[in-house]
């Protein structure tokens, strides 16, 4: 069964072929970033029209790397949700209607899922049961993953997600967008120790997350410091560390909780090597085997969305006529 992955949750357009006996065929990426820039984060009307000029060439431009007609094509996986309602009715309706000309099924696929499932996509996937770290722009989530669509939340954040509290904080340092990676770069260059921060919610019980009050944290300690290079590097460097030390106590706390030994890191910020660093030390110490989406499939991408379809299908699952798209949606509810 091929299967076409179509992303369009947000600001980049992804794209993917997938079998399910050959595997990834091929797969392209649109990112928007360049484009958003100017605006300091993704203007929402902006992203949308982007996805309409991509789209297509970019599905022709997979085809042809896989060496395929759309005649091959088994079966349709979009994104419906969460994400920008515009730009995820870009790719559910270019998807949805695709099916419909080629009289082929189709499959809404919940953008979480399609991050929680990636690192199946490896060499070495791990198997179920396990548990899962989902650090993906709005979203911080544990969750307890029995089976495929068997997914039990253990904690989330309630209120600024990881990857949120990484853009702010990057902007409060006048870091240029997107700030997440621009932060991590800078804090290489900071002196460890030198400014220490809290860690939120770890000495509670639970695994829910809060970053908010860390962010806030960052904010009066500039207004007190004079800024200079190597002061924002050293801010940079605690906060850092303090993201990943909150999301390593409470990955730790959640293997605990579930007695799984497995552990699956995936959304944009698993990407961060002081988190994969951080985590291999502690789990290693507890048997707990990690593991990771490759670096270019942490971000949003198509392969995860056509793999995640995929399974969907292989399931007999396939959408109605109708075009629902979803900007909040609950991963427990798919």
């Amino acid at each position: 069964m091929k299967v076409l992955g179509i992303e369009t949750s947000c600001d980049e357009t992804g794209i993917a072929l997938y079998d399910n006996k050959e595997g990834l065929l091929a797969h392209a990426l649109y990112s928007q970033v360049e484009t958003h820039q100017q605006y300091g984060g993704v203007v929402p009307e902006i992203a949308s029209r982007d996805h309409v000029r991509k789209v297509l060439p970019l599905i022709e431009e997979t085809l042809k790397e896989a060496g395929c007609a759309l005649s091959d094509i088994d079966g349709i996986a979009y994104t419906a949700g969460p994400g920008l309602v515009g730009a995820l009715l870009v790719g559910a309706s270019i998807g949805r209607s695709l099916a419909f000309g080629l009289n082929i099924p189709s499959v809404a696929v919940h953008h979480m899922e399609g991050h929680l499932l990636a690192p199946l996509l490896e060499e070495n996937p791990p198997e179920f049961p396990f548990v899962a770290l989902l650090v993906s722009g709005g979203h911080t989530q544990l969750i307890e993953v029995s089976a495929l669509g068997q997914y039990r939340l253990l904690g989330e954040s309630v209120d600024d997600a990881a990857g949120e509290a990484f853009d702010k904080t990057a902007k409060l340092l006048g870091l240029p967008y997107p700030g997440g990676p621009a932060l991590a770069a800078l804090a290489k260059k900071g002196q460890p120790g030198r400014f220490t921060l809290p860690r939120p919610m770890v000495n509670r019980p639970g695994l829910d997350f809060s970053f908010s009050g860390l962010k806030t944290a960052v904010r009066t300690l500039v207004s007190k410091e004079t800024m200079d290079e190597q002061t924002t590097a050293d801010v940079a460097h605690a906060f850092e560390k303090a993201v990943v030390d909150t999301l390593a106590i409470k990955c730790k706390r959640a293997m605990a909780q579930t007695g799984l030994k497995r552990l699956v890191v995936a959304g944009g910020v698993s990407a961060n090597e002081t988190l994969r660093s951080t985590l291999k030390k502690n789990m290693e110490e507890h048997s707990v085997s990690v593991y990771y989406p490759r670096h270019e499939f942490c971000t949003d991408n198509g392969a995860m969305i056509a793999f995640a379809g995929c399974k969907r299908l292989e399931q007999g699952l396939q959408e109605p006529l109708a075009i629902n798209v979803k900007a909040r949606w609950p991963l427990e509810e798919i």
